[in-house]
């Protein structure tokens, strides 16, 4: 077997494609790894010039770069990434390497080139994910960051870092820990205990002020996480998020529920009892100070009503594995013990475990005294199931008056408060929120013959738990 001829069956068992080209680009051999990465034989190539075979976009580039090669005086290699179009028509990504050596046993100059498709589909998925990412980042309002482990340097901040903490980024790029010199001085040391945390491999939830700009009034909620990789923590990244409105919607709901618990109170407290005094000593004006005293009474309910909402509103999204069966008996026993004369039927399994917040036992209570309180009949009926399926059920039904339409969409959550167009109570809102809240829904209906039948959809706390027992 001659030397070109052993050279031939060496390249045939090579995993590259490798090509001779003549100074025009024309195949002049091809081994026969062409044909399991482009599906063509060796002869359909030969013959052929290689530019035909590159996409439009990439035979500029790749001409230039193949010329420039084998024109060159001196020795002379370089390599170039381009699209070739395979025998089903499917484009291929090649990387090829090439030279300017050539002598009279080699029929032209030698190009191997590999398939890098892959390579180039995962660099291109890579790169848009980093746009998206960065755009994301750019445009959050929240304060996106990542550290070393030890908080030595700043490997990430998006630009809502500027607006939030009031500092440059260029401060905190020159000195990783130069935030702490945003945060209130208050509660800078309960930051640098959750950074020790972090960086021993604790994640970190907490709450503080920052921004000396705005005096200090910029709250933020903060979550941060170690990275760790083969039992080392390599990076700390997390969130910071603005929560000043909510913290001063919570600091709002307290200063009322102050003002209404104690002052309005205690007002109506004088109210009722000097009407009581009135109605006892003064028979003519009897009839009037019962008016009042009524009034007073109810005022002081709506009261107690009110801190209910208040608690409920102010544990937003604060939920607990509850048993409703538990809840609604008590409740059916609350309502009563209050209204002996109400007949109060209850049927229900032994346990449904819901998700629920705090307020979901002073919910029911009112759902049910409602259906008592607000019933013209001589014997106010109420009948009170629980069942329990793919979610956890409560229906309240009564043979009282419809419940009228505007006092319906707020349980039901369709109604919007306006000056002209507003509820009649707190009852019901406090009803609606505790079960939104609760992640649940509401329906209301009327029954055949007369009634109410208020329906309470809750999420069942066992559904997706396969240890739970059947009900």
């Amino acid at each position: 077997m001659s030397r070109s001829a052993s050279l031939g069956v060496l390249l045939d068992h090579a995993q590259d494609k490798i090509a001779l080209l003549d100074a025009d680009g024309s195949f002049t051999y091809v081994n026969d790894a062409t044909e399991r990465l482009l599906g063509y034989e060796s002869d359909d190539l030969v013959g052929t010039n290689t530019f035909d075979y590159i996409h439009p976009d990439d035979v500029d580039a790749v001409r230039e770069r193949f010329t420039e090669t084998i024109d060159s005086e001196g020795y002379a290699a370089g390599s170039v990434e381009y699209r070739f179009r395979a025998a089903d028509g499917a484009w291929v990504w090649l990387e090829s390497r090439m030279s300017n050596v050539t002598d009279d046993t080699l029929d032209g100059y030698v190009v191997s080139s590999r398939d890098i498709t892959d390579r180039v589909t995962v660099e291109r998925e890579c790169k848009e994910l980093s746009t998206r990412l960065r755009e994301l980042s750019e445009t959050s309002s929240d304060v996106l960051w990542m550290f070393d482990a030890d908080f030595s340097e700043l490997l990430f901040v998006n630009p809502a870092y500027e607006s939030v903490f009031g500092q440059p980024i260029a401060a905190l790029e020159a000195d990783p820990t130069a935030f702490l010199d945003a945060i209130h001085p208050d509660d800078a040391p309960a930051v640098e205990d959750a950074i020790e945390c972090l960086s021993a491999g604790r994640s970190v939830e907490m709450e503080y002020r920052v921004n000396p700009g705005k005096n200090y009034n910029v709250w933020l909620w903060v979550q941060a996480e170690p990275i760790v990789q083969d039992g080392e923590i390599v990076r700390i990244t997390g969130f910071a998020r603005d929560i000043t409105d909510r913290r001063r919607r919570e600091r709002q709901l307290t200063v009322m529920d102050n003002l209404l618990r104690h002052n309005v109170r205690n007002d109506i407290g004088v109210i009722v009892g000097n009407a009581e005094l009135i109605e006892e000593s003064v028979p003519e004006a009897a009839d009037s100070a019962a008016v009042i005293r009524r009034t007073g009474d109810d005022l002081l309910k709506s009261a107690e009503k009110q801190r209910g909402v208040i608690e409920a509103l102010r544990g937003a999204g604060s939920t607990r594995p509850v048993d409703l069966t538990t809840i609604v008996a008590a409740s059916v026993d609350a309502v009563g013990d209050r209204y002996p004369d109400a007949e109060i039927t209850l049927s229900m399994p032994e346990t449904a475990t819901t998700c629920g917040t705090n307020e979901l036992e002073a919910a029911v209570v009112e759902l049910i005294e409602n259906a008592v309180t607000h019933n013209e009949a001589a014997n106010p009926t109420v009948d009170v199931t629980v069942s329990v399926d793919d979610a956890v059920t409560l229906i309240v039904e009564d043979n009282g008056i419809a419940i009228p339409s505007m006092e319906a969409s707020v349980l039901t959550g369709d109604h919007e408060m306006d000056a002209l167009y507003h509820s009649s109570g707190l009852g019901f809102w406090l009803i609606y929120w505790v079960v939104e809240l609760s992640e649940g829904s509401i329906a209301v209906e009327m029954r055949e013959g007369g009634g109410n039948r208020i329906r309470v959809t809750l999420p069942n706390a066992d559904a997706d738990d396969p240890t739970a027992d059947d009900n």
